[in-house]
């Protein structure tokens, strides 16, 4: 199984459509809110190069903002 983690905020609409989307998908993944956590954040832009969310990390590769195509490759589907 595929470790994925999706790093946003609850204002970010694309985090929001992200998030549904591997729900539907009935996919599990782990959800950071870098907006409360600033050593996560700090992490994430370490990570993407990006100050921006969403970023999606699936077994080590990250994918920025909701790119459905990266997501379902990455994922298998």
């Amino acid at each position: 199984m595929k470790k994925i983690t999706v790093y946003s905020t609850p204002m970010c609409t694309y985090c929001v459509i992200l998030k549904n989307y591997l729900k539907e998908k009935n996919i599990d993944f782990e959800e950071v809110d870098v907006s409360q956590d600033e050593e996560m954040q700090k992490k994430m832009i370490e990570k993407s190069g990006q100050m921006s969310v969403p970023v999606t990390e699936i077994n080590g590769d990250i994918i920025v903002g909701f790119d459905k195509e990266k997501i379902d490759e990455a994922i298998g589907l």
